[in-house]
């Protein structure tokens, strides 16, 4: 099992979201960076939901993925943001995979995911936040910790 850093504002998509709607494709994605990791991730692979653009940003929730290597319908849709002329259904440009909920707990802030990631880490490096990032198994069993978990479920 590997472990990811999704990342997300609130007020676009949050984990109250995902709560609600119990699995979600995480789409949208335009970076390749980011869809190489999308690409990367298995079934079962557990994701810390991180809340950005708001006061404070920090990992808000857990959730697993659960389908992989999908292909992002928004970049076939005209009426999306995502959209993309380039990509066609015989030949996707963009990928996704589908998340369930497991749970929210209390913020832990950026502050606080300072301490437990390493220095070097793209999440405590100002500028260079994509929207999908793995996580070390070390800082991921750091931050199950903090929020009383010792494991997957």
């Amino acid at each position: 099992m590997a472990y990811w850093l999704l990342k997300s504002e609130p007020a676009e998509y949050g984990i109250e979201d995902l709560k609600r709607e119990g699995r979600a494709l995480w789409d949208g994605v335009r970076n390749y960076q980011a869809r190489n990791h999308l690409l990367r991730m298995e079934v079962g692979d557990l994701c810390f939901f991180y809340h950005s653009s708001t006061e404070p940003p920090g990992v808000a929730g857990l959730c697993r993925v659960v389908r992989t290597r999908l292909p992002d319908p928004s970049q076939f849709d005209p009426q999306s943001p995502y959209f993309d002329p380039k990509s066609r259904p015989e030949a996707p440009r963009w990928w996704t995979v589908e998340v369930e909920y497991l749970e929210d707990f209390p913020l832990i802030p950026l502050s606080r995911l300072r301490q437990v990631f390493p220095p070097d880490h793209p999440l405590v490096r100002r500028g260079n936040r994509l929207s999908v990032m793995p996580v070390p198994e070390e800082v991921a069993r750091a931050l199950l910790a903090l929020i009383g978990r010792t494991g997957s479920r």
